[in-house]
């Protein structure tokens, strides 16, 4: 079934402000000023993405600038004693990086974000090169398609295949998203199948039936037909 296809290159922000593994502290903290971002890829050589710095990696600097750390802090807040000291972007970096391949269905990247806590996630090719950055925010683009698109997607994706019999006996109507099927089928047992379908539609918030029908229709025995009836024992 080929419905439109809405991944994360279709969505991520490119081309994108990212840093080297050698950058000093006070260059991360400019970039990050001047593009308005709280974090930056960070690259080696080769241009692929080998950990994220965030503006919550640079805090501890001024955190601890005139302040000596007690034994306490020094016992359960190592790493961030650490980056107090350090000045390149390579000893600041959350490393390994979470990305995601371009290529990648969207909620593949919205359960990342969700399960590794982050809010946004830089985007490679299959060598790890940096893409682009997928954010939250580019996630619920999908959700901006209009009504209309949404009704005539369902309808020549969904109803047309799985009924194409019913004619214009199902109607489709989409209200901000959330789609309506109205109407009647002399076979309902596809409707279960029908509503994941119309629910993986991209931009699809939610799905209402108000189809009747018979839901005993079996294989070989047509619409209306009375069900065998079981001998007395």
């Amino acid at each position: 079934m080929n419905r439109t296809p809405y991944f994360v290159a279709d969505v991520m922000s490119s081309p994108v402000v990212a840093v080297d593994e050698g950058a000093p502290f006070k260059e991360i903290a400019e970039t990050m000023a001047r593009w308005k971002v709280s974090a930056l890829p960070v690259l080696d050589e080769e241009r692929v993405v080998v950990g994220v710095v965030s503006a919550a990696d640079l805090l501890p600097k001024e955190e601890f600038r005139d302040s000596v750390p007690s034994r306490m802090e020094q016992v359960h807040r190592l790493a961030d004693l650490t980056k107090a000291g350090a000045t390149t972007a390579a000893e600041l970096m959350s490393s390994p990086a979470i990305t995601v391949r371009g290529e990648a269905p969207l909620a593949q990247a919205a359960r990342k974000m969700a399960v590794d806590r982050v809010k946004r996630l830089p985007v490679v090719d299959a060598a790890g090169r940096l893409q682009g950055v997928v954010s939250r925010s580019d996630l619920l683009k999908v959700f901006l398609r209009p009504d209309e698109d949404l009704a005539a997607e369902v309808r020549r994706e969904v109803v047309h295949r799985l009924f194409p019999d019913a004619g214009e006996t199902v109607r489709v109507r989409v209200d901000n998203g959330v789609v309506v099927l109205s109407g009647n089928l002399s076979d309902t047992r596809l409707v279960p199948l029908a509503e994941r379908l119309v629910r993986a539609v991209a931009g699809v918030v939610d799905v209402q039936w108000r189809v009747s029908g018979d839901s005993r229709t079996r294989a070989g025995q047509p619409p209306g037909a009375e069900e065998p009836q079981t001998p007395p024992s």
